[in-house]
């Protein structure tokens, strides 16, 4: 009984504190993919110069024996029209060097 009071006391007393820090911590993370999303914009913006982007998806990866494949869908618009983009991005998992770099225009 003595123990479950003090466990009780000591989490009460550091549970404000935990929680600004967990809240911190969470919002410094920065998802794995970003690199590869970063990516993803910059090449869809290099073939597309003079649409704005919209919206961002990361969909996923998927791992093959030597290499990743990161896939986004990205949703631009240029002058009136709007078109989503699949960009898939493979990558060397060793080096972490590009390999490839698929595009293909979606509808909605």
């Amino acid at each position: 009984m003595f123990l479950c009071i003090t466990a009780t006391v000591m989490f009460l007393s550091i549970s404000p504190s935990m929680q600004s820090t967990i809240q911190v911590t969470q919002a410094e993370e920065v998802p794995s993919y970003a690199k590869w999303g970063r990516l993803a914009v910059k090449t869809a913006i290099d073939k597309y110069p003079n649409a704005k982007l919209i919206d961002y998806e990361y969909q996923g990866s998927h791992r093959r024996k030597t290499s990743t494949v990161e896939k986004f869908k990205l949703w631009l618009k240029e002058d009136k029209k709007e078109f989503g983009l699949i960009v898939s991005i493979e990558y060397d998992i060793a080096t972490e060097e590009t390999m490839d770099i698929k595009i293909t225009e979606t509808k909605k």
